[in-house]
């Protein structure tokens, strides 16, 4: 992601996020439960697939009050800056495998802790008590909650800069094809996939 897409915001204003589909698999029915068992306002900015009105009608929208818990409907690129900004954490209560999580990045980037349940790229991707949690259930997530401030928003944005900026992957790119090329020219010692770093 280029690293100047989304800025530092070190003064949230104190609600948890959530964004992405409605779907369940994203789990914002967890987010909303959590939310509550920790007396925290949660925004909801997500999309409704067509296929997910239903679920959405259902199961979402009984739950929303229109102040604490509250859906803001989609966000562009632009506003996701003071929706993840302003956040005191990321809600990420995935219940399949994801295979990356570019919501996740974005918070960091923004210095916004993420608390996170253990699917897919989850643990690559956060590292426990730097740039958020990873959780097993609802009640560790509100405990995690309670320990946000602990984590220091400027070092979780120098963390996305360090692994997740589009120079950084640029440069391991650039640097990978170097030792092809040495390779294949016969210059250079074998190299194993092992020793290229994706993170």
């Amino acid at each position: 992601m280029p690293a100047d897409l989304l800025v530092l915001s070190e003064q949230p204003e104190g609600y948890l996020a959530f964004l992405g589909r409605i779907t369940p698999e994203k789990g914002p029915d967890v987010a909303i439960r959590v939310a509550r068992a920790a007396g925290l306002a949660l925004r909801i900015a997500a999309k409704v697939p067509r296929a997910e009105n239903r679920y959405f009608n259902e199961t979402i929208r009984p739950l929303l009050d229109g102040n604490n818990l509250r859906f803001v409907g989609e966000v562009n690129d632009r506003q996701k800056q003071a929706f993840l900004g302003n956040a005191a954490a990321l809600l990420f209560p995935i219940d399949w495998p994801e295979p990356f999580g570019l919501v996740m990045i974005e918070a960091m980037a923004c210095g916004t802790p993420v608390i996170a349940w253990p699917r897919g790229s989850v643990r690559e991707v956060i590292e426990e008590g730097v740039t958020g949690f990873v959780v097993d259930s609802e009640a560790e997530a509100v405990d995690a909650i309670g320990r946000i401030r602990r984590l220091d928003r400027g070092r979780i944005r120098k963390r996305f800069e360090q692994r997740f900026s589009a120079r950084r992957m640029a440069e391991e790119y650039v640097e990978s094809y170097r030792r092809l090329t040495s390779l294949a020219r016969g210059d250079g010692a074998m190299v194993s996939p092992k020793s290229i770093r994706v993170f």
